[in-house]
Order: structure tokens, then C-alpha cells, then sequence
């Protein structure tokens, strides 16, 4: 029986069947658990790592299954808490093509309702670790991603930068910056 919040939320994302749904390096169950793994290693608080292992279950700009539609959202948010799902719809609704360049000012792009506005930067902060954990996870476990897409990656997580915690962006440009190039 779950006795951890974590424990809880890995439960449901087992009901929703998030191992077996395929996903980059495996399922997206294993993929959510190292974004959790990540976060906690960066010294994330709890409700930020709860949010990144349940960072998909809405979906997202960039991985469109959902485990669970938004009229779901309170069943998410018993398990995670209010705090940690907040994170998660607003991770999921991020239009990226009109969020990304305006983070920082910051502005954002709600893919469910097209409506733009000013987030709290908290949120923005949030948004920034797990985009960060999610893609560097995707960078490590996948060679021909990380040649395709890192050098754009590597551009969007400096921008970013100033929102990512100290030991988000060392790994950052530890998987993303070119060999040999200046530290």
C-alpha cells in the first residue's frame, strides 16, 4: 500500500497506464521517474519533484498523450497536492512556440485556452527546472536527439537561465555543451 505521496503518485500513474506508454528512452513511466530523480538530485522541494513525475499527465506541446483529461485535474491534485499540480497544468498548458522566447519578461502562451498573460515567477521558475530535467533526460538517453536538437536546446536552457537553479544549469552544460568548447 502507497504510503508517500511519491509512492501515491507513481500508484496512479500506474492505473493510467504511463508504463506502458512508449516515450523516448523507454516508457514514459521510466522517463517521469528520472525527471523526479533529477529534480530531487538538484535539490528541488517536494511538491516541484512531484510535479515533474507527473509533468505529462495532461500532455504537453511537445508529447501530446494525455493520462488524464483536465476535468480530471482534482483526482491528480488529491494524490500530488494543489501545489504540485498547479505546476503540472501549467508545465502542460505552455504554448512553447509563444512562451519560450518571452519567459523571462515574463510572459506565457496557455495552449488550452490561447489566453496570454503574466505568470507568478514562481511558476516560471518551476517551468524552467522540469523543462530542463525533461530535455536533458531525453539528451542523455538518446545520442542522435541530443545531435539534432542540443545546440537549440542548449540556446533555449541560457535563456533560461537565469530561472534555473545552480546544479540545473552544470548539467546543462554538461550534456549540451559541444566537445571542446570553452567551459
Amino acid at each position: 500500500m502507497p504510503t508517500t505521496a511519491t509512492e501515491e503518485a507513481r500508484a496512479l500513474l500506474l492505473r493510467l497506464a504511463a508504463d506502458r506508454v512508449p516515450h523516448p528512452g523507454g516508457t514514459l513511466l521510466a522517463h517521469l521517474d528520472r525527471v523526479h530523480a533529477q529534480l530531487a538530485h538538484w535539490g528541488a522541494r517536494p511538491a516541484l519533484r512531484l510535479a515533474g513525475l507527473c509533468h505529462a499527465c495532461y500532455g504537453t506541446d511537445g508529447f501530446p498523450t494525455a493520462l488524464l483529461p483536465l476535468d480530471r485535474r482534482t483526482e491528480l491534485a488529491s494524490v500530488i497536492g494543489p501545489e504540485a499540480e498547479a505546476v503540472v497544468h501549467f508545465y502542460a498548458s505552455c504554448d512553447r512556440g509563444a512562451t519560450y522566447p518571452h519567459l523571462l519578461e515574463p510572459l506565457f502562451r496557455d495552449r488550452f485556452t490561447g489566453r496570454t498573460y503574466a505568470p507568478d515567477p514562481l511558476l516560471c521558475t518551476d517551468f524552467a527546472e522540469i523543462t530542463a530535467a525533461n530535455e536533458l533526460d531525453l539528451a542523455r538517453r538518446d545520442p542522435a536527439f541530443r545531435e539534432r536538437w542540443g545546440p537549440e536546446l542548449l540556446t533555449l536552457l541560457t535563456r533560461f537561465r537565469p530561472l534555473l537553479s545552480p546544479p540545473a544549469w552544470q548539467d546543462t552544460l554538461a550534456v549540451l555543451r559541444p566537445a571542446g568548447s570553452p567551459p
